[in-house]
């Protein structure tokens, strides 16, 4: 039986991930995953395809604060600007939404890690975003990640990459919110409709691969080597992309926990 191996969130769009044991499941993803993002001046997303420094900056929640820390910066506690209650046009690929913005103090932080006018903003309830209607059913929402509200990728699927890698890569290369152990590689290319513990998923769309797999996240480079996106588009590439892992959207809610247990519906 596959089982869930790992569960991911990534607070702030292109930082650093965070492990956890338990997560809760909202439509627009996993909660507190992708709701706060980082703009430039002009609200347009920065991510780390360009700036792979951010994937350094370590975030987590609690009680609503943005906790945040990178290498060499003060510590920094965040809040949506409660104060002015500012808002900001920001887009991010195709989308664009009106977004909470954070305080003064963020803005110098983030400005002089990244070496350019920078904000965090935030998404609160007010602030929608739709899914693709290619891929999704009306009223179907998303967070600030790239298009969909949670990946899926099988572990399977990273040991026969890493077999064919001179140098094994991690999972969180590629940012997954789950990861499933018990199955063939690429099982989850075969997947429509699964249940990991209680809740279910509607499996919608390949995830397509780009630059941003070759950021080491530890280190917030690039591969000099180009990995694993070149060894990925030799048995990997689709006419529309390298594909690696699947994007969900939740069909109900609830908790997932390390452990559960991943039964394929469809």
């Amino acid at each position: 039986m596959p089982t869930l191996s790992a569960l991911h969130i990534f607070p702030v769009k292109s930082c650093a991930p965070l492990a956890l044991s338990e997560a809760s499941v909202e439509p627009r993803g996993l909660v507190e995953d992708r709701r706060w993002m980082v703009v430039d001046a002009h609200g347009r997303f920065l991510t780390a395809r360009k700036h792979p420094r951010m994937t350094l900056v370590d975030a987590h929640i609690v009680a609503g604060t943005l906790h945040v820390a990178a290498p060499g910066m003060p510590a920094l506690a965040i809040r949506p600007d409660d104060d002015r209650g500012a808002r900001l046009d920001v887009s991010v690929w195709g989308s664009s939404l009106s977004a909470r913005c954070a305080d003064a103090q963020s803005e110098r932080w983030i400005s002089d890690w990244l070496g350019q006018p920078a904000r965090f903003v935030f998404m609160d309830e007010i602030a929608e975003r739709a899914v693709d209607p290619a891929h999704a059913q009306p009223g179907d929402t998303v967070s600030f990640a790239d298009g969909f509200p949670m990946l899926l990728i099988s572990q399977a699927a990273l040991d026969g990459l890493n077999e064919r890698l001179a140098r094994p890569v991690p999972m969180l290369r590629f940012r997954p919110n789950l990861v499933v152990a018990g199955t063939a590689a690429h099982a989850e290319d075969g997947w429509r409709r699964i249940r990991v513990g209680a809740v279910e998923f509607d499996v919608v769309k390949p995830c397509t691969r780009c630059v941003l797999t070759t950021v080491d996240h530890t280190r917030g480079e690039f591969d000099a080597d180009g990995e694993p996106l070149r060894t990925l588009l030799g048995y990997r590439r689709t006419p529309t992309g390298v594909t690696f892992g699947q994007n969900l959207i939740p069909r109900s809610a609830g908790t997932l926990r390390v452990g559960d247990a991943v039964a394929v519906l469809a």
